[in-house]
């Protein structure tokens, strides 16, 4: 049973899961990272949600609207049908302001007959620590904290207020609405604004998804994963979040459970690789615009992962009060790996620069600011790559020698010398070129197990781990080098279970992995269509899409044998390898270049 089909709707500031009952079990506001409002996703006793009760005679449908972050949850009986819209409004209101508030809209349209409901409205603020009361004033209800009476949201509805309260059966004889504001409204909230933000919403997701490259198959799930990507990303300051939710385990009972709100620089850079290859320029330009943000000055130290506002300090808690998805503790926010020490990442992040040089370089000052970074990285990672680090995993043990950090270490000193040749800067280029030679070097004399035919995952150990599938992904191997082609065979052997992938099987701080993490299957698809496997690859893809909810949305693991999604949800890392995949298997379709798209 795959327990995580929820839809998510959001609007680049904050973000809801909304089941395929059309209840709300995740939301929190006024930002991503904020404390939950409803996280019934993390304890259905207490968490809190917010639904419609109706009886057993209906059926209950959902899907996207098309090419929109707009959810429509239809419920149908003999008796009478209604369907429910839930939005986040989103839409410009000038050249580079857009209206985000810190809201979500529940439109709901009289379909026919005598439909019936009740409204469960039930909001526990702050992660459910706080004792909640609810009052009428005027047009809305505020519902806020007993301790701190300032802590309060608003519901704004055209149904008589004290009906939801009491929890009285409501009959639908015409389009009524719900709106639940992290700030009181100071303008009038009817049924014709509530159209208005739809109808405007609606305009600005169409808009953003026609300026995606088409494609003659899969287009749709390409398009809803761009929409999933672009919803996980923080207007504010242009950072991309790794998932929206907090402590979904990777494997139910077990306590692998971690807070991805954050923005991880690798997932993120691998994200905006994918935004450029599928035409959204601006979307990767705010990102980089983050990037400069937070390493603004030459004496900054580099961390794996920021807050969605640049934070350096990440610090990890527990909530023990909530029991955890499907009762799997502990319940954490905040990422104690803030402060690891990750060698791959920049080369990841020195990619994404040298495609900025290539596509948008902007003015001279920038490209100076630019250029610092670059220098400052470098020197981070000329000075570290020889030395053990936590890896692309994030392991919290001792540091080891992975060969995968040692490619991005090449990555980066390679991608340098490139940005340096073409400012013109040959002495930088000439050093850096010099020590990325060095580094494979290494990788040759180190990584390469000649008993085993392959390269490891680390330079101790023979174990075998996914991310080294992508040692020609960025160029360190050709597809066509016969050590590359070994050695996704024997990942394959090794990793390849159930038509899913682990990405390795050692022991690791917390035991044996046991869930197949998804961007690796998507990886194995990816290395086997380059190495000529084209058929075996189509194969797997096709298994793999059966894994995702009724929505097509993935999240970071999927259990081997009943294939139901875990880890948290939606994954960047997934929906980004996913378009990647897709794209695989499929053409480009060309318009007129007299039609602008």
């Amino acid at each position: 049973m795959n327990n995580l089909n929820y839809g998510v709707i959001g609007n680049c500031r904050s973000a809801a899961l909304v089941s395929e009952k059309g209840s709300i079990d995740w939301c929190c506001l006024p930002d991503f990272d904020s404390p939950s409002v409803f996280a019934k996703l993390l304890d259905t006793e207490i968490g809190g949600s917010f639904h419609f009760e109706v009886d057993s005679s209906y059926t209950i449908t959902q899907e996207y609207l098309d090419r929109t972050n707009i959810l429509c949850t239809t419920f149908f009986s003999p008796r009478g049908a209604f369907e429910v819209i839930d939005f986040m409004p989103r839409y410009k209101t000038g050249d580079n302001d857009y209206f985000i508030p810190a809201e979500v809209y529940r439109y709901i349209r009289y379909i026919s007959g005598l439909p019936a409901f009740r409204v469960v409205y039930d909001p526990r603020l702050n992660y459910a620590r706080e004792e909640m009361a609810h009052v009428i004033q005027d047009n809305h209800i505020r519902t806020y904290s007993i301790a701190w009476p300032t802590d309060c949201i608003y519901l704004y509805s055209s149904f008589n207020l004290s009906s939801i309260l009491n929890h009285e059966e409501i009959q639908l004889t015409q389009h009524e609405f719900m709106l639940l504001s992290y700030n009181q409204k100071l303008i009038p909230i009817d049924i014709e604004r509530v159209y208005l933000e739809y109808q405007r919403t609606k305009v600005y997701w169409l808009n953003w998804a026609n300026r995606s490259k088409r494609f003659e198959q899969h287009n749709n799930i390409i398009i809803r994963s761009l929409l999933v990507l672009k919803a996980m990303s923080y207007d504010t300051t242009g950072a991309i979040l790794a998932a929206l939710t907090t402590s979904i385990p990777e494997t139910i009972g077990e306590v692998r459970n971690w807070d991805y709100r954050f923005c991880w620089l690798r997932d993120a850079s691998m994200s905006v690789d994918t935004l450029l290859r599928m035409g959204h320029y601006n979307f990767a330009q705010r990102f980089l615009g983050f990037i400069m943000r937070i390493l603004k000055s030459k004496h900054d130290t580099f961390q794996i992962m920021y807050g969605i506002r640049g934070e350096r300090e990440l610090t990890e808690e527990d909530l023990p009060h909530l029991s955890g998805y499907a009762n799997s503790k502990p319940v954490r926010i905040g990422n104690a790996a803030y402060a690891q020490r990750q060698n791959d990442v920049f080369g990841y992040l020195l990619n994404v620069i040298h495609q900025y040089y290539e596509y948008f370089p902007g003015t001279l000052d920038e490209i100076e600011d630019m250029w610092e970074i670059v220098r400052n990285i470098i020197h981070t990672v000329s000075t570290h790559w020889e030395n053990p680090d936590k890896g692309i995993w994030e392991f919290r043990y001792e540091g080891r020698h992975f060969v995968f950090s040692k490619v991005m270490s090449w990555v980066a000193m390679d991608r340098a010398a490139k940005i340096a040749r073409m400012l013109q800067k040959d002495h930088y280029a000439s050093d850096w070129q010099s020590i990325a030679n060095d580094i494979k070097a290494d990788v040759f004399r180190n990584g390469w197990n000649d008993n085993l035919q392959t390269f490891t995952q680390t330079y101790e150990r023979e174990d075998l781990d996914a991310s080294l599938l992508l040692m020609a992904e960025y160029g360190f191997l050709a597809y066509t080098d016969a050590l590359y082609i070994k050695t996704v065979q024997a990942v394959k052997d090794a990793l390849f279970h159930k038509n899913l992938m682990y990405r390795y099987v050692a022991h690791d701080d917390f035991g044996q992995p046991s869930s197949a993490f998804t961007i690796c299957t998507f990886w194995l698809i990816e290395a086997l269509y380059r190495i000529g496997r084209t058929e075996e690859a189509a194969t797997i893809f096709n298994d793999l899409l059966k894994c995702g909810n009724h929505l097509g949305l993935f999240s970071e693991d999927i259990d081997f044998e009943t294939k139901r999604l875990l880890g948290n949800f939606p994954q960047a890392y997934s929906h980004l390898a996913l378009i990647n995949t897709a794209t695989l298997f499929t053409r480009e379709k060309k318009t007129s270049k007299f039609i602008k798209p």
